[in-house]
């Protein structure tokens, strides 16, 4: 018995050892770490064995291996996300799901040349997601950033496929681009009309002139990174789609046929129409010229890695319709992207877009035509043919819109090449080289085709002729980095140098042939046409070519955490400008202070994260026509002799140039503070800043006196300045009951000043196109806004001869503005003109909301301007019987007493056409830019369809507009900062209703 029990005891003894044994024993554990909203598996997430040094990172494809005890807790921890614990508990398997985090400063973005915490940053730099961007009804992704970034204006345009306008913090030039750098994957790029929005992984904008400057001379109008999806994780398939339809918006109302009758009697003072009321409504315009538009857009995209790989590919489809009729847009796009870690040290990769659009173009001013185009002229007459304004007593100062869109065939197509190839060399642990080459090969054609027709007694073409433009773009850039970066104890260190070489060569050919038989299938050819004294071939071309070599280096350096300096220099040479000034030099610097991190901080309950921050730096603008030193010679006409009964050509110098002109630059400070509160549920930033453009090149006029007909000065004469402020505030929160939001909203203010000339105060004057008589409505001078309004001020309308008789206006009628004698020198003239008003916006702000719950997603965007002002330049363009708007039918002069404040329908008579106050209007305008309300479907039914995700969607963009101003929409796009603001028969504005679907697999 006791032998029994001496083996039991030792049997449970070994038996006590071996389960010991076995639960002290590391397993191997394996899993997947993902997004918890996407599902996407995220790569390079760091997994530890709390309490010891052992750690691991997932690999491409967000996969993990790593051996611990089976009662060990595994710690999951990744830049942007909340660190998770998970207890092993014997499991061998373990699949994570990571939460994003809303701590914004610990949030990776993209910088020039690199990445960086946003609580690293020294400078201005503000990211926009791409999911955020494909929410938008936008075929351009630039259209998609408007109201969500603080000090920087997008200005839409409704045509199809057009590009928008984008300023960063103001205007800084009048004679240079003004136009921001893009920067897509590290390739140079002068815009992004090539890129499809859905491709797009996050958008960084670069506002301050010390995160700027690393790109030098290209840097004065801020700089957009774009970094493109690459495929991660197991493989993905998605579709993205909608399809929806465009509507005109805030229609602007004309006097119908009756109304506009009884104006052409008051203009005429003559019964033209014995009786107005004859013709009733008669033809709207607008209606014959607008429609109701398609748009639909399909994007599949195929993305994954694996262990050493990445893939990406995607391909897109858009077609939108214009809101005036046969005015099409086709895009078809393409994109390839991967990498492949061919070597412990070695990886390569690369970036591919392929792009082809084609545009059925619109007539020139067909928005201007519609809008004065006479109502009592009908569309057709009953035999079908053109309804004809000769045949009425109005004469021929209209045309009929219709005839002008049927014999308009005018068509652009681009095709577009994109990308680069990369190889990055891991020289040691701590310093990278990658090198890079990349490029652009374009081909832009526009055909036009005039062809024999007759419509009305005006509109008819005798002689057919063929008209082709096609231009090349090859564009190339070379850039080599070597990166040094290290943790030194409590030092952080981070240094940048690297070299760029870059050409850009655009070469357009234009041709025309008359005669050119007309051929239904569209089979056009120069070749056609017969060529003789009455059928001369023209053959024109021209051609720009630039080259860059450049040089940067940049340090980051943090001590602690939160101490921060950041110092960059570039210097760049270019083929544009000659001399000691073919180079320039761009230093910037850059400091921060995380007071967060300091010691008398770490009792304090008020904020989580607090950081401020100071920055100044020099940026340059080469984006100037070369060769300004050259001294033109003018051959017109004007300078023909006869000598000997014979004409003689003459020729004669119309410019004074200084001997050497050279790139604007741009100098920065900004002052800033961000930081996050309420357990990170709320961030916030402010800035203060100040953009001055020195030597900024533009034109001065010169007297004639000296012996140049039309001469003026062009060079580096001016400084111009904005200064600001910028806030923007996100707060977002979730319930347990799973209903979550993010409400975040940005707010601008900037003031835009010429503050210097070497001429001081003589003036530059345009906006030549505002009304007729060669008068001018904007002026850019000393101490004043760039491209302000300027004209006569009005005091009212003349009601009677009397008033007329007793006025210094002796020339002018019962019904005509009554101008105010400004300097009180007893004459009306030019020296009476005043400023009217300022283009640019002193106020910009937006609203982003965020909304879900349980299955469904609701985002609301509010956008808008302040403090700006836009010239009306519709109402004035009249040169016979235009029709007029109802609102000038219902508050006209028609009689003393009758109004005050409207003209008579005699606006283009005497001095009325004159540039003056009652043009400028309000531009102040707020708009919900978007609602969309989202669902999708429950995981129970996806694991069922084999699907990650399936998404449906419905939105409208731009139905809700608000403002004061008489056009179609106050945003108005100009390309010349001296010319911004005036509304001379801009494309209206549009709002866009969609469905849509997300689904990915």
């Amino acid at each position: 018995m006791k032998r029994i029990f001496t083996k039991l005891s030792v049997l449970t003894f070994l038996c006590f050892l071996f389960i010991n044994s076995a639960f002290a024993q590391d397993i191997t554990i394996r899993g997947v770490v993902s997004d918890g909203a996407d599902k996407t598996t995220l790569p390079g997430v760091s997994v530890l064995v709390k309490g010891t040094q052992i750690a691991t990172q997932t690999d491409a494809t967000g996969k993990y291996a790593i051996s611990a005890p089976a009662n060990a807790t595994l710690v999951f921890s990744y830049v942007g996300y909340n660190p998770t614990e998970m207890q092993v508990n014997n499991r061998t398997v373990i699949n994570v799901e990571l939460t994003s985090t809303s701590q914004l400063l610990e949030q990776v973005v993209v910088v020039g040349y690199g990445t960086q915490k946003k609580i690293d940053v020294t400078g201005s730099v503000a990211t926009v997601k791409g999911e955020e961007i494909s929410k938008q009804a936008s075929t351009n992704a630039l259209s998609a950033l408007q109201g969500k970034v603080a000090g920087v204006q997008i200005t839409n345009s409704g045509s199809p496929g057009a590009s928008p306008t984008i300023r960063i913090r103001g205007v800084g030039s009048v004679y240079g681009s003004v136009n921001p750098l893009y920067v897509v994957d590290g390739v140079w790029y002068d815009e992004i009309s090539f890129l499809n929005p859905n491709d797009i992984e996050s958008m960084s904008i670069l506002k301050d002139a010390s995160s700027q400057s690393i790109y030098g001379v290209r840097a004065a109008n801020g700089v957009v990174l774009i970094t493109t999806k690459q495929g991660k994780g197991n493989i993905n398939i998605s579709y993205d789609g909608y399809v929806g339809y465009q509507k005109v918006t805030n229609q602007v109302d004309m006097a119908n046929a009756s109304e506009y009758a009884t104006l052409v009697n008051e203009q005429a003072g003559t019964t033209q129409f014995p009786d107005p009321s004859q013709f009733g409504e008669g033809t709207n315009w607008f209606n014959v010229i607008f429609r109701d538009a398609l748009q639909t857009s399909h994007n599949v995209t195929v993305g994954g890695s694996t262990e050493k790989a990445t893939y990406n590919f995607s391909l897109g489809y858009l077609k939108q319709e214009g809101v005036v009729k046969r005015n099409d847009f086709e895009r078809l796009s393409a994109r390839f992207n991967g990498s492949y870690q061919a070597t412990n040290f070695l990886k390569l990769g690369y970036n591919a877009a392929v792009q082809q659009n084609s545009t059925a173009d619109m007539p020139g001013g067909i928005i201007y035509k519609a809008f004065t185009a006479a109502p009592v002229v009908p569309q057709f007459y009953q035999d079908g043919t053109y309804g004809d304004p000769n045949d009425f007593p109005i004469g021929n100062a209209t045309n009929n819109p219709r005839a002008q869109l049927d014999f308009f065939k005018q068509n652009s197509k681009n095709y577009r090449v994109t990308g680069n190839v990369f190889a990055e060399v891991k020289i040691l642990p701590e310093l990278t080289f990658k090198t890079s080459f990349g490029g652009e090969f374009g081909q832009a054609e526009v055909l036009g085709y005039n062809q024999v027709y007759v419509a009305t007694v005006a509109q008819r073409n005798d002689i057919s002729q063929l008209n082709i433009t096609r231009g090349d773009t090859r564009n190339w850039i070379v850039e080599n980095t070597l990166t040094f970066d290290k943790l030194f104890g409590d030092h952080k260190l981070t240094v940048l140098a690297g070299q760029t070489a870059q050409r850009q060569k655009f070469y357009e050919l234009s041709a025309s042939a008359r005669n050119v038989p007309f051929n239904s299938d569209g089979d056009l050819y120069l070749s056609l046409g017969p060529i003789d004294a009455a059928n001369p071939r023209t053959i024109t071309d021209k051609g720009a070519l630039a080259t860059y070599t450049s040089y940067f280096s940049r340090v980051n350096y943090a001590f602690k955490g939160k101490y921060l300096l950041n110092a960059s220099i570039r210097a760049d040479g270019s083929s544009k400008f000659s001399g000691d000034q073919r180079w320039g030099y761009f230093p910037a610097i850059g400091a921060g202070w995380v007071i967060s991190q300091e010691d008398f901080m770490k009792d304090q309950q008020a904020f989580n994260t607090l950081k401020l921050k100071a920055s100044w730096g020099k940026v340059g603008n080469a984006g100037v026509p070369a060769n300004l030193s050259t001294l033109l010679i003018n051959q017109d006409p004007k300078f023909t002799a006869i000598i000997g009964g014979q004409p003689q050509p003459g020729a004669n110098i119309t410019s004074i140039v200084p001997p050497l002109t050279y790139w604007e630059r741009g100098v920065g400070t900004d002052i800033g503070l961000e930081g996050t509160a309420l357990d990170n549920k709320l961030n916030f930033e402010l800035d203060f800043y100040e953009k001055r453009t020195e030597q900024g090149i533009f034109r001065i006029p010169v007297l004639t006196s000296i012996g140049l007909d039309d001469a003026v000065i062009i060079g580096n004469q001016a400084t111009y300045r904005n200064r600001g402020f910028e806030l923007s505030l996100g707060y977002g929160d979730k319930s347990e009951s799973g209903f979550g939001y993010n409400v975040s909203g940005n707010f601008s203010i900037n003031n835009n000043k010429v503050t210097k000339t070497v001429t001081g105060a003589n003036p530059i004057y345009s906006g030549g196109a505002s009304s007729t008589g060669g008068q001018l409505s904007t002026r850019t001078i000393v101490g004043q806004p760039i491209g302000q309004f300027f004209g006569l001020q009005v005091a009212g309308i003349f009601q009677t001869p009397e008033e007329v008789a007793a006025s210094l206006q002796k020339s002018a009628k019962p019904g005509d503005f009554r101008y105010v004698d400004t300097n009180n020198d007893g004459a009306i003239d030019a020296k009476d003109r005043v400023v009217l008003g300022n283009p640019n916006p002193k106020y910009t702000f937006g609203l982003n909301t965020a909304f879900n719950y349980k299955n469904f997603d609701l985002a609301v965007d509010l956008q808008g301007v302040a403090g700006v002002q836009v010239y009306n330049a519709n109402k004035g363009l009249r040169f016979g019987s235009e029709n007029y708007s109802k609102d000038f039918y219902d508050n006209r002069w028609h009689g003393a007493g009758t109004s005050n404040t409207y003209p008579s329908a005699n606006i283009g008579g005497g001095d009325n056409y004159k540039p003056n106050s009652w043009y400028v209007e309000n531009g102040s305008y707020l708009r919900i830019r978007n609602i969309q309300l989202g669902y999708t479907i429950n995981k129970a039914l996806l694991s069922k369809w084999g699907a990650q995700r399936i998404r449906i969607f419905a939105d409208a963009q731009n139905a809700f507009n608000f403002f004061k101003y008489k056009g179609f929409t106050p945003e108005i796009t100009n390309t010349s900062p001296i010319e911004s603001g005036i509304d001379n028969g801009i494309y209206p504005l549009s709002a866009t209703y969609r469905i849509g679907l997300n689904v990915s697999f």
